[in-house]
This record gives structure tokens, sequence and C-alpha cells, in this order.
């Protein structure tokens, strides 16, 4: 079986903005492949957690997808280009639930 991903003119794989626009079962299924790049950095230097948590709204479906991420393996200590981790993020937009998560999976 061959595996092959399409990257945007972004730098972003689909992943990316399923995570940001919480489109669960998109993510479910590009997660179902365990050679899935859940880590991919695109040019902005952002991974599908970064979108979830910078561009998402704390929703519930946003939630699943960072749990969802989480359960693949994606690193929660990857932080932006400027630095900012994803923790750090979530506590400044309010997003506790988010943030709880993150803590849980080793976040600092």
């Amino acid at each position: 079986m061959y595996h092959f991903y399409i990257i945007s003119k972004g730098g972003g794989s689909a992943l990316i903005p399923a995570c940001k626009h919480a489109h669960v079962e998109v993510v479910a299924a590009l997660l179902s492949d365990k050679n899935f790049p859940v880590d991919h950095i695109n040019r902005l230097g952002w991974t599908g957690l970064l979108e979830a948590i910078i561009l998402g709204n704390g929703s519930a479906a946003h939630v699943q997808v960072v749990k969802m991420l989480i359960a693949a393996g994606a690193n929660v200590n990857i932080a932006d280009k400027d630095g900012v981790s994803p923790l750090a993020h979530a506590k400044r937009k309010g997003q506790t639930a988010i943030a709880n998560l993150l803590q849980q999976a080793g976040a600092k």
C-alpha cells in the first residue's frame, strides 16, 4: 500500500484545516491511518493541534479534536514559530477543557 499526503500551497496537510474547523469525522478518517503525519507543521509554524486551539473556539467539537490528536500521539509541546506552546495558547484563550487535556498529556 502506498501512502501519500497532499500538501497545500500554504504547506499544510488536510488535517490542519480539519482541526481548525473541528471537522471531527474528517480528523477521525485522517488519523485512522497510523502513518499520517499528525505533527506536520505548515508555513505559519502551526500543527493541527495549534490550529484547533488558536483558530478554534473551544467548542465541544474542538475539545473532541484535541482528544483525538492526543490519542493519535500528537506532540503537545510543539510550540508555534514564536515559541508559544499549545498550553499557553489554550490558557490565553480561556479554553479550560483543552488546557486540562493538554496538561494531562504532559504539556508544559
